[in-house]
């Protein structure tokens, strides 16, 4: 079996957990793989190959008439990382043995914030002598798996990709939520200037310009909003506002054990939120006065 591939196959990072926990004691072959997966020859084929490439999984007597895999101590510390549900790790494993996902990851921190199609034309260039290749099928499926781990966001709206590399706000947070919301209403243009802004559209472009995480976001903006009494304002929206709706998804991951088999819950969401407090979901942000100030120290 070979793994040669220039492109990266569409393998979801839920298969690839499952391979790893189905190979944890004994070696298994491929239709081992197709019962423990409940997937067709050629599915469990792909996943193995792919697994192979990124050295998960390694062939266990390569003169055997029927071949069969295991672990390697890689596969092994990935599948620790999932138990512990250490995302992290799992990124920097796959950052480190899939020249997509490390490309995609490397790339992407020089370019950032980057379209689909401007980010394949700066992969494209920078693996022009390597022998992998990147096409908009193979930045979709490492961007999924990135866009889980917690590594890279892409704005809902936007559809721009960017890399996640913090979980707080910087002391400057107001300034660049003023900056923002003031971008925001002058889009709408000069005699649609809007009182109140979405909070799902400030947290996809605030986040992107800091990037940061939108919990992050949402816990700052929470603490923001109650040092400015009287002056930011949180408002309610009615269920069908348009704040509620992106053009692309935000995506999220968690371990599952289906039919004690360990595997990942993955989670598309095109239904955005607002924030939380005390128990009720806030849309819309207001500024009454500029004037703000911030004490990041108290944000939890």
């Amino acid at each position: 079996m070979t793994v040669d591939r220039a492109t990266v196959r569409p393998i979801t990072l839920a298969r690839l957990v499952e391979l790893t926990h189905a190979c944890k004691s004994d070696p298994l072959t491929t239709e081992d793989v197709e019962d423990a997966l409940e997937v067709s020859h050629r599915r469990a084929r792909a996943v193995l190959l792919e697994a192979l490439r990124i050295d998960l999984v390694r062939i266990v007597d390569q003169e055997a008439e029927e071949e069969s895999y295991e672990l390697t101590p890689v596969g092994r510390r990935f599948l620790d990382a999932i138990l512990d549900e250490d995302w992290s790790t799992v990124s920097e494993i796959l950052q480190t043995r899939s020249p997509h996902y490390g490309a995609f990851i490397d790339v992407l921190e020089d370019v950032q914030p980057i379209s689909l199609d401007g980010l394949l034309e700066e992969l494209q260039e920078a693996s022009s002598f390597e022998a992998y290749t990147f096409n908009q099928t193979v930045i979709e499926v490492v961007g999924d798996w990135a866009e889980r781990l917690g590594r890279v966001n892409r704005n809902a709206f936007t559809g721009t990709y960017y890399s996640v590399v913090r979980d707080t706000v910087p002391s400057n947070f107001p300034y660049v939520v003023l900056s923002v919301f003031d971008d925001l209403e002058s889009s709408a243009g000069v005699n649609l200037q809007q009182r109140y802004l979405s909070i799902p559209e400030l947290r996809e472009h605030i986040c992107e310009r800091l990037g940061c995480t939108r919990g992050a976001f949402d816990e700052a903006l929470i603490e923001l909003v109650g040092q400015n009494v009287g002056k930011l304002e949180l408002s309610g929206a009615p269920i069908d506002t348009g704040a509620k709706e992106a053009r692309f998804g935000i995506k999220e991951i968690r371990r599952s054990t289906a039919d004690g088999l360990v595997s990942t819950a993955q989670s598309t969401d095109q239904v955005m939120a607002g924030v939380e407090q005390f128990d009720k979901q806030y849309y819309y942000l207001a500024v009454h006065d500029r004037e703000i100030t911030f004490d990041s120290e108290t944000t939890p």
